[in-house]
């Protein structure tokens, strides 16, 4: 007699409707919604490296764009908002929306960019890293900033404009003039760093904001700010620190600069 006959095959255990209990799952404090442009490198790698907190969590969805950046490429982007905001986790309900393009919202306007926004999802609380910036930069009692920029001359003017007309003065201000987003995700840390130091060695300068969330800043803004004395903060950077404080999350962050312990 062969073993299986001596020894059948035990019958497959099949349990149905096990009991189980529901949690917060990984956003039991904090669900955090971002648009990120379709071309952008470096946002999500950045914020993965700040929101290292238990219970927060961030979800992304993409924004057709096209990689060259002007005025007329960052306008288009308006409509596509609301569909992009809707296809994040629908129907479940976000503490934060944020729109993860710095000169987008300059050209299109942050008011239009939040209305844009709650059509999908009504009265959530917005940012943008333009208004993550301010809020920052003020938070910090910056008033005269050196600001450090990719772009071309005329979304330059925009920016500046921008900053000034919410109580910041801009008086020193540098480029890199350079128009492909894809590119200038691959402006070097060595390269910012160096613009970073010359701006700033410009007089009256009380700290500095370089932006555009394809620049690869957060990681290197201690870095900066030890060797400075001086406030330092991107747009990614300001944004990711705008979404924690709108979501009720204020506890300082080690390894990210002033704005975070603020």
């Amino acid at each position: 007699m062969n073993e299986t006959a001596l020894h059948p095959p035990a019958a497959p255990v099949s349990k149905e409707h096990m009991r189980f209990a529901l949690d917060g799952g990984v956003a039991h404090r904090a669900r955090i919604g971002m648009i990120v442009l379709a071309t952008d490198h470096t946002i999500e790698h950045e914020f993965r490296q700040i929101f290292r907190i238990d219970g927060v969590a961030y979800y992304e969805t993409r924004i057709l764009n096209a990689p060259d950046i002007n005025p007329t490429t960052l306008a288009e982007m308006e409509k596509g908002m609301a569909a992009a905001a809707a296809a994040i986790l629908p129907g479940i309900p976000l503490d934060v929306v944020a729109y993860g393009c710095t000169s987008g919202t300059v050209v299109i306007g942050e008011e239009r960019v939040f209305e844009r926004i709650r059509e999908a999802r009504p009265g959530v609380a917005c940012t943008t890293p333009i208004t993550g910036a301010i809020a920052g930069l003020k938070a910090m009692g910056c008033r005269r900033i050196a600001l450090l920029t990719p772009y071309v001359e005329s979304v330059n003017e925009m920016l500046r404009r921008h900053i000034e007309a919410r109580g910041i003065s801009v008086p020193v201000m540098g480029s890199f003039n350079h128009e492909n987003d894809n590119e200038v995700a691959c402006i070097s840390q060595a390269s910012i760093k160096d613009a970073v130091r010359d701006l700033m060695g410009e007089p009256g300068v009380d700290g500095v904001f370089v932006s555009c969330t394809s620049l690869r800043v957060a990681s290197i803004v201690e870095e900066l700010e030890a060797e400075l004395g001086r406030p330092v903060t991107s747009s990614n950077h300001a944004m990711a620190w705008h979404c924690l404080r709108l979501a009720g999350v204020a506890e300082p962050i080690p390894g990210f600069g002033r704005l975070f312990r603020t």
